[in-house]
């Protein structure tokens, strides 16, 4: 009489190893996308100042200690998101600055609306690819901006372009440079739920 084969014990145990194995790597990717969404917005952003992407300008906190005698127009552009009662406006539709020069220039804004409302402002320049020249020092758009009911205020920006310019090709017949800036407003936080003390019962 032929005895049966014992019995593979070790196949169990590696098919216990392999869903282990496989759960943990799922478990893995599964971190890294949701890792890798946190960060894509401030990758995204770092890229964007940092190749000047689609018009996004630099920052800078010094003057770059070079002004050269070729002129440059800038022109001024604004435009407020629907929904947002808020008039904005440039003080001079465009100036003319010499390349490394530092300048200042005023939009005036208003809250029209009857109640105090918080916004902030997106900008970029174009040509988009100047965006890598164009250096801001202060501007409002860096910060959240809160205004009262009909309050009216001058919001500067102070700015220069890269004396770096002259040395890109493509830049050589640049005469104008467009900066926009857009007003979005913020979201409120949420109100807190009001409370109150249970009723206390009447008895029968």
């Amino acid at each position: 009489m032929t005895e049966a084969p014992p019995a593979d014990r070790a196949g169990p145990v590696r098919k216990v190893e392999r869903y282990t194995l496989v759960a943990a790597i799922c478990v893995a990717v599964a971190a890294g996308m949701v890792g890798m969404s946190f960060a894509a917005v401030p990758l995204y952003d770092w890229f964007c100042r940092t190749t000047g992407f689609g018009g996004t300008t630099q920052v800078s906190v010094v003057a770059p200690g070079e002004v050269l005698d070729r002129e440059l127009t800038i022109r001024f552009d604004s435009n407020v998101a629907p929904g947002l009662p808020w008039r904005f406006v440039p003080e001079q539709n465009s100036v003319k600055v010499r390349i490394g020069e530092v300048k200042t220039v005023y939009y005036k804004v208003i809250n029209d609306a009857p109640r105090e409302i918080t916004a902030q402002a997106g900008y970029n320049v174009t040509p988009p690819q100047v965006g890598l020249y164009f250096h801001k020092i202060n501007c409002f758009c860096f910060t959240e901006q809160t205004m009262k009911a009909g309050e009216a205020r001058d919001m500067a920006v102070v700015f220069y372009v890269d004396p770096a310019i002259v040395k890109d090709s493509d830049q050589e017949s640049l005469n104008t440079i467009t900066l926009s800036y857009t007003f979005f407003p913020m979201e409120a936080p949420p109100k807190p739920v009001a409370t109150t003390e249970p009723k206390e019962q009447k008895r029968l």
